[in-house]
């Protein structure tokens, strides 16, 4: 049987920015929303933060933990960081192509 990797769809880049963020530690969404807004420049809404979660937690990427003074931690799973592992390869061969394209030369 072959294993069906979720589609993101129009939500891609919110979720992959969380999945990335939760790569390293489990985060409450105030921390993933710090991580996201560091590592891109660019700010993430509390709004777009928890619909992306949920979707993220009813797909299996990611999991609730136990509340932490009234925080609740998520990690992301196993079937989680594999499927970020095979989304950022497609997206590293993407961005690869896009640069040869351009011409770019540099590795």
């Amino acid at each position: 049987m072959e294993s069906k990797v979720p589609e993101f769809g129009r939500f891609a880049e919110p979720s992959l920015l969380i999945l990335v963020s939760l790569s390293d530690a489990p985060k409450h969404g105030y921390a993933i929303m710090q991580d996201v807004e560091q590592g891109t420049g660019r700010p993430m809404g509390a709004g777009t933060l928890y619909a992306a979660l949920a979707r993220l937690e009813e797909q299996g990427l990611i999991e609730p933990l136990p509340p932490v003074d009234r925080r609740r931690p998520y990690r992301l799973t196993a079937v989680g960081a594999s499927n970020l592992a095979e989304q950022l390869r497609g997206l590293a061969a993407f961005a690869q192509q896009g640069l040869r394209q351009l011409g770019d030369t540099q590795p």
